[in-house]
């Protein structure tokens, strides 16, 4: 009886430090380090690339750094659905992607998807962190399309939530950039990688450059929600509308940090202050729209960590977020 006491309180005493972002060695949600997709089901990766913005903006690179030193906080339970995603299956940190040439967008680009074609091959589903928005082509190009093993060689669905369309297609570059954080969105529909026409981009919003800003987005085929859309629809009619587009395809949840309010997320790379972004609450439900769809992975992108609050409550933010696509993944895998 002794001994069994002694356990138990070992492995509280175990979950209490667990949660406490300060100790121990900092890995995503405090989840075993390993450097083989093989062993996992939900692998947790660094994609510490900022040279496919395109601007001055180049800090977001540090992102995934400034996410694993907070992100033991979220070694929680999930209240909403009644389970712990972190005790569901095989989860594990792999680390960055190295990126030796990290000046050289596009050869970033191509290291990033063949790291993660590594996941796929694996039959791993990625959660990662950024990083600026270009990310989402690199990975995006290994885990869906033809050769995909995640996608049984099939596009993918996406759930786009941003203040921008990412869907650029006036100049084949952004600031020299070619597979730019502003062009990822357009370039894979034209690859083969996702299916527009069940995919969305909601949260759009500010004052922009071209009055005919969504054109891009509507021709590729995207079912599109602004925000001042989004403010005219009933909350349940926006999740309807989700998972009828979505349908039965696999689906992969692409969260930029600026579609968020920023006095919810201050330290993001595009701050789009002007017109009024998501809640937190907001923007968990609307990914907790997905509830029992095929999640094949999903990213948080667009963190600034030299911009962060001293509290730093966007990368808390971020991981708040990435535990949310997570849990999707984790539920999903729990009713196979």
């Amino acid at each position: 009886m002794s001994d069994h006491s002694d356990q138990a309180g070992d492995a509280a005493a175990r979950s209490m430090m667990d949660n406490l972002y300060w100790w121990g060695i900092p890995s995503l949600f405090r989840a075993a380090i390993t450097d083989n997709p093989a062993d996992l089901d939900i692998a947790l990766v660094g994609v510490p690339h900022s040279t496919g913005n395109g601007t001055t903006e180049r800090d977001q690179h540090l992102g995934p750094r400034a996410v694993r030193h907070v992100s033991a906080n979220m070694r929680r339970a999930h209240m909403r659905y009644g389970f712990y995603p972190l005790e569901t299956g095989r989860i594990g940190d792999i680390g960055d992607v190295p990126l030796p040439e990290a000046n050289n967008n596009e050869a970033c680009i191509k290291a990033i998807t063949s790291f993660f074609r590594q996941i796929d091959a694996a039959g791993a589903r990625p959660v990662s962190i950024g990083g600026d928005h270009s990310i989402t082509g690199g990975i995006l190009r290994a885990i869906s399309g033809p050769d995909s093993r995640l996608t049984n060689g099939g596009k993918v669905a996406l759930l786009h939530l941003d203040a921008h369309t990412d869907t650029f297609e006036s100049l084949d570059h952004f600031l020299g950039a070619k597979d730019s954080a502003a062009h990822w969105a357009s370039y894979l529909v034209h690859e083969g990688h996702v299916d527009a026409s069940h995919s969305l981009q909601i949260g759009l919003r500010g004052n922009t450059r071209r009055l005919n800003w969504l054109e891009p987005s509507h021709r590729l085929g995207y079912e599109v929600i602004t925000m001042e859309d989004y403010r005219q629809m009933a909350f349940q009619d926006v999740v309807a509308k989700i998972r009828a587009v979505i349908g039965d395809m696999p689906v992969y949840i692409t969260f930029d940090l600026d579609c968020l309010d920023p006095t919810v997320a201050p330290a993001v790379s595009n701050i789009e202050p002007g017109v009024a972004g998501f809640g937190i609450d907001e923007a968990i439900r609307l990914v907790q729209a997905v509830k029992g769809l095929n999640v094949i992975g999903g990213d948080v992108v667009c963190l600034m960590p030299t911009k962060d609050s001293p509290n730093n409550i966007t990368a808390m933010v971020a991981a708040s977020v990435a535990y949310e696509i997570l849990s999707q993944i984790a539920w999903f895998q729990s009713l196979e």
